[in-house]
């Protein structure tokens, strides 16, 4: 049978081929975290993302020609581990802008050097901006960093490697006064809650922004929720069969941690956040929520926008087969950086 990607008439028949192959699955939920994380691991190895991204040419559509590229190992606080920042800029001496990317995959899995990461950096940079890639320990399959941790760790990451960026401008050449935070899924989550974390610690001033890209900010679902958690059930993601919550930290959840989980974050928590920019895809469970978000932020006084990209599934952005809806997104978030 065929899967909902494939089926949907709303979708981008370009998607559509990119998924076309992917199998369709409820999944299942887990409750132990070590269950998980070795189920999780033990299906590292598949190859079937790495084969759907065969027949795109990522150099073509993101060049890295006129770019310059650099990689750097930093301490993170609070625990002394090491994490990298990539640094992609266009070459030359300019001072410019920076976007501070948080790649996505839950918090869970994923790379910022994994292929299409790091054209999707390309792009970003490509329009006229400095882009540091974080890569942050994930909470239940390695990446570059061989160590897993649940939350804080990932955070802690994201937080330390931004205040590197920000220390090191004036070697980097960037314009310090505009640095943003950006990313997607996960990395959407890591966004916003690195804002709010630098507002816990006095600092939210360092920052003149966050976009987030299909925000994965509640952390558990179900039928109740309605609305774009029912209606695109199984169109890529299948919330309720989600199991992020047990793999980042299952206390955090109970406990309504809005650093863990910005969904929890109250007016007052969202108070003197800098501008938002909240990106929501039509054909994703995850929309209404992003959605919710951006109108709680509104209520509490901060400067936000929400745009929807129709015919689109979560995370299109970053996957790159419908190169002008990712060039638009690109543009926009190194002009929302700009500005």
């Amino acid at each position: 049978m065929a899967n909902k990607i494939v089926e949907d008439p709303r979708i981008d028949p370009r998607i559509k081929n990119l998924f076309k192959d992917m199998p369709e699955g409820a999944g299942a939920k887990v409750e132990d975290r070590e269950v998980l994380i070795g189920a999780m691991q033990a299906m590292a190895g598949n190859s079937m993302l790495a084969a759907m991204f065969d027949d795109l040419d990522f150099e073509a559509v993101a060049p890295s020609g006129g770019l310059a590229m650099t990689r750097h190992e930093i301490t993170s606080a609070p625990d002394g581990n090491k994490v990298s920042v990539h640094v992609i800029r266009p070459e030359g001496s300019e001072v410019l802008p920076c976007v501070y990317y948080i790649h996505g995959g839950g918090m869970m899995m994923m790379s910022a050097y994994d292929p299409n990461y790091m054209a999707w950096g390309r792009m970003i940079a490509g329009q006229g901006v400095v882009v540091a890639m974080i890569e942050f320990r994930n909470s239940a399959v390695p990446n570059t960093l061989p160590e897993v941790a649940p939350y804080p760790a990932g955070l802690n990451d994201c937080t330390s490697g931004l205040r590197w960026v920000l220390d090191n401008a004036g070697n980097l050449g960037v314009d310090a006064s505009r640095v943003i935070v950006a990313g997607e899924s996960g990395g959407g989550n890591l966004t916003l809650a690195t804002g709010l974390a630098m507002k816990r610690d006095g600092e939210i001033d360092r920052i003149a922004g966050l976009y987030a890209l299909c925000p994965y900010i509640k952390g558990e679902w179900s039928d109740a929720d309605g609305g774009s958690v029912v209606a695109n059930r199984g169109i890529l993601l299948d919330l309720h069969f989600d199991n992020g919550a047990v793999a980042y930290g299952i206390e955090a959840h109970k406990a309504g941690d809005p650093l863990a989980w910005p969904g929890f974050a109250t007016e007052d928590d969202l108070k003197g956040l800098p501008r938002v920019k909240i990106s929501v895809n039509e054909c994703d469970p995850l929309r209404d929520e992003g959605v919710a978000f951006y109108r709680k932020l509104v209520r509490a006084g901060v400067p936000a926008q929400c745009v929807e990209a129709i015919g689109t599934v979560h995370g299109t952005e970053i996957f790159l087969a419908c190169p002008d809806v990712s060039r638009d997104a690109a543009r926009d978030i190194a002009g929302f950086a700009r500005r």
